[in-house]
């Protein structure tokens, strides 16, 4: 089991998404601290987003590494793109997510770029509203991800079949 978990860190991707310095002052002068948000994909459909802290920025995005491959999720991908459109908020920011079609490619900006990319999205529009501190924008848009729901889950969830959902009967009876 070892070696299989092994094989597939070879396939993931990690970026850095932000890395701040933060300093305290205290009687002897300034402490410096780091912190680091890297997000971690197989590009094939599960991301996970860690956030590290630690007095040296090396440290501080190893942790963070090493949370995103605990916190990883599924994201449900159809032909390249997310199955409907989302508006997620965290804090003061807002986060539009919206399927294209093949060949637009990921329109987004900065943090919301690289989770779609560790991901797997091939197509997709993106708008960032409000805030645009990457701790809101990145937890805006995991809690937009994990909120997408496929035709399937949503049968299941109202416990209908897929056809009653979209009508299919009704439009074999008339």
């Amino acid at each position: 089991m070892f070696q299989r978990r092994h094989q597939t860190q070879e396939h993931e991707v990690e970026k850095i998404i932000d890395t701040n310095r933060v300093s305290k002052v205290v009687k002897g002068g300034r402490n410096f601290s780091f912190s680091a948000i890297v997000v971690v994909g197989d590009r094939k459909g599960k991301v996970g987003v860690g956030h590290g802290k630690a007095n040296e920025i090396v440290d501080a995005i190893r942790k963070a590494k090493q949370r995103a491959g605990k916190t990883m999720f599924r994201v449900p991908i159809i032909h390249g793109t997310i199955p409907h459109e989302i508006v997620s908020k965290y804090g003061a920011s807002r986060i539009m997510l919206k399927p294209a079609s093949p060949g637009t490619g990921v329109i987004a900006g900065g943090p919301i770029r690289a989770i779609m990319e560790a991901v797997g999205i091939e197509n997709i529009l993106t708008k960032s509203m409000g805030s645009n501190t990457p701790t809101n924008v990145v937890k805006a848009t995991v809690r937009g991800l994990k909120d997408l729901r496929t035709l399937r889950d949503a049968a299941r969830l109202r416990g209908k079949t897929i056809a009653e959902l979209t009508g299919q009967e009704a439009k074999d009876e008339a």
